[in-house]
């Protein structure tokens, strides 16, 4: 993670199958002004989708993925925000998801 990245938070949900991943995405999207940096699928059905931006732009933004995630039945596993992510985590979130990734 680069200096300039320093106030940069990552927020995560996760869910059972696409179509609830795919309302997250949409959600978090419209909601605040945060990057979709991707998705990742965990297996068994399961989904992860990533934002990174501002702590308070990310918070918002996975709250209300978490909400549409949730409108669509039992999709909601996990909804989490790490602000300000250490440089160590880049190498957990492969190279498609880096936090510099542009």
């Amino acid at each position: 993670m680069s200096e300039h990245n320093y106030g940069i938070a990552l927020g995560m949900i996760e869910t059972r199958g696409l179509v609830p991943a795919i309302e997250a995405a949409d959600a978090m999207t419209k909601a605040a002004e945060v990057r979709l940096i991707g998705r990742e699928y965990v297996g068994g059905g399961y989904v992860t989708v990533l934002v990174r931006g501002e702590t308070g732009a990310v918070n918002a933004a996975v709250r209300a993925g978490a909400d549409a995630c949730e409108r669509v039945g039992d999709g909601l596993v996990a909804a989490h925000i790490i602000a300000r992510p250490h440089k160590e985590v880049e190498p957990v979130l492969g190279s498609n998801l880096a936090l510099d990734a542009k």
